[in-house]
């Protein structure tokens, strides 16, 4: 089968957060396709599959090292990026693309760019959840300006914080996190990016995702238009050594999450 591996969110090569691409995968069983995301260790692996209904172009099965997720925003572009550069040929000017949380529209431009999927989940964090959640990131309550529950898919909570530097300064207490997502986000006073995030999610087996688009859709209708512009760029990466650029896009009610893709790795996969 054929095999891609895109880094997704970053203009410089390796900076971004990469996304395992398998080709052609209707014939992977649900054990091989869990076994495989396990072995490549990155945050997710995709499996590209006939799509089931006319309305959409493909299928994409996402993973993560521990279990499938209905929904993620950088295997989205990264997989919408190795579907076209393999031939893929959408039925509309846009692309379609089913997955476990419905039908994701994809806008070609400059770059790629997807529209958020409705939350599944939204409004207040109870009290005894973000007592829960300052003792997860080894803050204080009084640090937190405001949480609201931001879940399209992955179980993402968010938190706002007072700044960008805060954010970056985080030093989580891993083991009071249970089952917790925990997104952060903390704006920059000026300059070129409108805020830093970082995503906490051990439960996944991954500690912390270097680039993430879901939280990124996330925060972008929580957020955009009232804390963070109507459309800005967010840094997310920094502290793992990448330089992750997402952007963000409110447009008539519609958050758009888009940002660079570029494949490092082609070849084939004997699964």
């Amino acid at each position: 089968m054929r095999f891609s591996q895109v880094d997704v969110f970053s203009a410089q090569p390796m900076l971004g957060n990469p996304v395992a691409v398998v080709h052609d995968a209707d014939d992977v069983t649900d054990e091989e396709m869990a076994a495989f995301a396990r072995w490549t260790n990155l945050s997710e692996t995709t499996f590209l599959l006939r799509p089931s209904t006319p309305e959409a172009d493909y299928r994409l099965r996402i993973w993560t090292p521990g279990g499938e997720l209905p929904f993620a925003g950088h295997p989205t572009l990264g997989s919408a990026h190795a579907w076209l550069e393999a031939g893929g040929a959408p039925a509309g000017e846009d692309l379609v693309q089913e997955c476990g949380a419905g039908l994701v529209r994809i806008r070609r431009g400059a770059t790629l760019s997807f529209a958020a999927p409705p939350l599944t989940r939204s409004g207040p964090v109870s009290d005894e959840d973000v007592d829960v959640i300052a003792t997860a990131l080894a803050i204080t309550r009084d640090q937190i300006v405001e949480t609201a529950w931001i879940d399209n898919g992955p179980g993402w909570v968010g938190v706002l914080l007072r700044d960008a530097e805060t954010v970056l300064g985080l030093e989580p207490d891993w083991a009071s996190f249970g089952d917790l997502k925990i997104g952060v986000v903390g704006p920059y006073a000026d300059g070129p990016l409108a805020a830093e995030l970082r995503a906490f999610c051990p439960g996944y087996g991954m500690p912390e995702d270097p680039v993430t688009g879901s939280l990124n859709a996330g925060v972008g209708q929580w957020l955009a238009g009232r804390t963070l512009p109507t459309s800005y760029v967010a840094s997310q990466g920094t502290v793992l050594q990448r330089a992750g650029r997402v952007h963000v896009e409110l447009v008539d009610g519609q958050i758009w999450v888009g940002g660079e893709t570029r494949t490092t790795v082609a070849g084939s996969v004997d699964i």
